[in-house]
């Protein structure tokens, strides 16, 4: 995946409106994909993002969160924690899947088919510089994106 043009997208955020990939052209882009609203891990990232948005913005990029969530659960999460940043619905998977965020998790010894917590730096140039298959520690994860992007040009 690194190296390679981002898998193009265009998704519904909180309020019903399209965000494609093709319309953020020139700028970074942080996709952070998390298993559902509202739920510990998936929290504390979140909120870490958003406390960490204004270096993200000083860096030209833009955080995206994308759950299979829908419009309304999303509004809910993002009230409720002051979330300064969009959140994309992905109820079939498909974008989820592009990205290699859908497959076997196993949580205490139980395996099961969910979305996998993941993250993808794209440049500004639309093409793939970094890749989290695997967050290990949600909370910290936004400082690990944000040095990752303190190494690429501002696009």
């Amino acid at each position: 995946m690194i190296g390679k043009p981002a898998p193009a997208f265009s998704l519904k955020d909180q309020d019903g409106k399209n965000v494609a990939l093709a319309d953020l052209k020139g700028r970074h882009v942080v996709l952070f994909f998390y298993p559902k609203d509202d739920t510990p891990g998936c929290t504390k990232e979140s909120c870490r993002f958003r406390d960490l948005k204004a270096e993200f913005a000083r860096r030209n990029a833009i955080i995206l969160g994308v759950s299979a969530d829908d419009e309304a659960s999303h509004r809910q999460f993002i009230g409720k924690f002051g979330l300064n940043f969009t959140l994309l619905c992905d109820p079939d998977r498909k974008v989820i899947q592009a990205y290699g965020a859908w497959g076997e998790k196993n949580k205490d010894g139980k395996i099961s088919m969910g979305l996998i917590r993941s993250s993808v730096l794209i440049g500004s140039d639309g093409v793939v510089k970094h890749h989290w298959p695997k967050v290990a520690d949600a909370e910290k994860h936004p400082d690990e994106v944000l040095a990752a992007l303190s190494g690429l040009p501002h696009g």
